[in-house]
């Protein structure tokens, strides 16, 4: 198995993790390790905002004109 040390912790950022560690009944070493592998085990969200993906899916498609935004207003459901 693999090691390495990270330098220049915080000690804010310690006493986080050991109490973290502690709700949940492990080692701060346990924690740590926990914590980096759901870091890289997740799928990585875009930077793009939501309405830029829904624009992404759609684009291509012939549409010719910009089509309206809707903030703030109620959706109507019957």
């Amino acid at each position: 198995m693999a090691q390495f040390v990270v330098r220049n912790l915080e000690d804010w950022v310690k006493k986080r993790l050991r109490r973290r560690a502690r709700q949940h009944g492990r080692s701060l070493e346990e924690e740590v390790r926990d914590i980096l592998r759901n870091a890289v085990r997740k799928k990585q969200t875009s930077v793009a905002g939501l309405g830029t993906e829904i624009a992404a899916l759609f684009s291509g498609i012939g549409l010719d004109s910009d089509v309206n935004e809707f903030r703030g207003h109620s959706i109507v459901r019957r």
